[in-house]
């Protein structure tokens, strides 16, 4: 048995925030496990790593024995979460939630222990709630208090539209909370508010409030925006090995850190010692340990065994596709759309922009024009192709 000390020390590395540490530390004393709430709504088919690292983190709760609540959002989702938006999120179909909730149950055992962890859909009591209970829902909270959120008071100074089905939002996860008896909630750090509501309403409804606590977002393999897939900056948790290498080794060595902190268990102390060692080596370590996870280490080896042939030995795949171009120089965005690598130049914009082409086995960074005759090995994502002129 570790003491409240250990404890707290494991699960405070990671969070950007925790609201309040002394409440988690008096409920540790109880000696009973906690209920540890993660909500996620099925807004997309897949997890990518920015959605691990609130998953390790609950991971962590499981580790010291408490109760896990993966908390799937399929009546929150229909909602939309307003958060970081300056525009009304378009509706999501239920057969687009119920088919994204299927895919998301099968890959977060990834991370967590199918054993130890509950599995829940907020319809189970958000579904049935009569009009009068909705109504009574929101006597427990102000609008005052709704518009103290940052990008609702934005929008409302700037007079961009705000639709009331919006303020239902963070009434509705809060409730969750209520619901669950939940004595810890984790979220990312974009959620603050909506956590915080969630503490309030169980204050209003006579139960304690929960523990709080926040992790940093993801950035993206672009090393600025936050990790999403609509923008391009991601590695997928269902992705081969092989892809999931060849993203990983594109980042930069600053950013590498970052995912050792967020992304494995290493302690700041191992950390602190790998910025001691060599780069390149170092961000192999990075990549295989993070593949393992989803994958297993074999896969890790044999993905860190391809890349060095490929990549960082020169070699391009046996099959690569050759494709002419009649021009006397292009840039390389146009090259992509022309080779077919992208599906436009506005694809091949984004992907330059979040730094997945590679060009002769570098990554381009900038829209670099390319002159011809000449012959150069793009790459992009799991296409390849050998451009001439």
């Amino acid at each position: 048995m570790l003491s409240i000390d250990e404890q707290v020390t494991y699960l405070r590395k990671g969070f950007s925030e925790m609201i309040r540490e002394e409440d988690l530390r008096e409920r540790l004393k109880l000696g009973r496990p906690l209920r540890v709430k993660a909500g996620f709504d099925p807004t997309a088919p897949d997890l990518h790593l920015g959605h691990t690292v609130l998953l390790r983190k609950m991971r962590h709760f499981q580790d010291l024995g408490h109760d896990v609540i993966f908390l799937i959002g399929d009546m929150t989702g229909l909602i939309g979460d307003p958060t970081g938006r300056n525009l009304t999120r378009p509706p999501m179909t239920r057969a687009d939630i119920d088919r994204n909730a299927e895919t998301y149950k099968a890959q977060v055992f990834r991370i967590l222990d199918p054993e130890k962890t509950i599995v829940d859909f907020n319809s189970r009591w958000l579904e049935p709630m009569k009009y009068e209970e909705i109504i009574s829902l929101c006597s427990h909270y102000t609008v005052a208090r709704i518009l103290e959120r940052d990008d609702f008071a934005k929008r409302y100074q700037e007079h961009t539209p705000i639709s009331l089905h919006e303020f239902m939002y963070p009434l509705a996860q809060g409730y969750d909370s209520v619901v669950l008896k939940c004595d810890v909630e984790l979220g990312g750090s974009d959620q603050k508010f909506n956590l915080l509501v969630g503490r309030e309403l169980q204050k209003s409804f006579g139960q304690p409030p929960q523990i709080v606590a926040t992790v940093p977002l993801l950035e993206g393999l672009d090393g600025v925006e936050k990790m999403s897939k609509s923008k391009g900056n991601y590695v997928g948790i269902t992705e081969s090995p092989e892809e999931m290498f060849r993203k990983l080794m594109s980042i930069s060595d600053e950013l590498m850190f970052r995912y050792f902190e967020l992304l494995t268990n290493k302690s700041v102390a191992e950390i602190q010692q790998l910025r001691r060692a060599h780069p390149k080596e170092t961000k192999m370590e990075l990549a295989k340990l993070i593949i393992a996870d989803f994958h297993s280490r074999a896969d890790a080896e044999r993905a860190a065994s391809e890349w060095v042939r490929v990549v960082a030995g020169g070699e391009v795949p046996a099959d690569i596709e050759s494709v002419s171009i009649p021009e006397p120089s292009l840039r390389i965005d146009k090259v992509l759309a022309k080779a077919g690598i992208a599906a436009s130049t506005s694809d091949a914009n984004r992907l330059v922009k979040a730094g997945s082409v590679e060009l002769n086995g570098q990554r381009v960074t900038e829209f670099i024009s390319l002159t011809f005759p000449g012959e150069y090995v793009i790459r992009a994502g799991k296409k390849w192709k050998k451009v001439t002129g």
